[in-house]
């Protein structure tokens, strides 16, 4: 008797849905993992002079940096910094509709990269001396990483705001 009010209790409770917050840091993370996955296979595929264990040159000592096993914890390392990138992206446009402030987003973030910290870096050549390939390659993946967080943290924002179906139903029991 006692389990089956067990079974019962536990078949009723609902899964507390999960707050914006906690979305926007997966958003970050999958984002930031999947589009370096993408910039990895670009430089795979000699589309970019960088991959992305170009992150791990100023700080990880030893060879293995520049292999795949280097190429893997810099994507991991990627992922976990994007969430900071999603987690600005939150802050200061999530109310915007549309994918524009996606785009503006991750040129800006591309900008930050490859103009103010390129100094860090010191295996990746300035901007102006980079080919071709490698600045609309890694351009166009920026771009595309900020239409994903963005639109999806937006939509997320919007979803949320939505009055619920079943708020209509009740406001129009109300006024009949």
């Amino acid at each position: 008797m006692m389990a089956e009010q067990k079974g019962k209790l536990e078949q009723e409770q609902t899964e507390r849905p999960m707050t914006l917050l906690q979305k926007t840091v997966i958003i970050g993370l999958v984002g930031g993992v999947f589009w370096s996955l993408i910039g990895y296979l670009a430089y795979f595929f000699n589309f970019s002079e960088i991959s992305p264990n170009m992150i791990l040159t100023p700080w990880v000592a030893g060879d293995w940096k520049y292999g795949r096993a280097g190429n893997y914890a810099a994507i991991a390392l990627i992922g976990i910094i994007s969430i900071a990138a999603a987690l600005l992206y939150y802050a200061l446009l999530r109310k915007i509709r549309g994918m524009w402030a996606g785009i503006l987003y991750g040129a800006a973030l591309w900008a930050v990269v490859f103009y103010l910290f390129n100094p860090l870096f010191p295996n990746v050549r300035p901007v102006a001396d980079l080919e071709p390939n490698t600045v609309i390659t890694t351009l166009c993946l920026y771009i595309l990483y900020g239409v994903f967080v963005g639109y999806s943290i937006s939509f997320e924002t919007q979803e949320m705001n939505r009055p619920s179906p079943s708020a209509g139903k009740e406001a129009a029991k109300e006024g009949s």
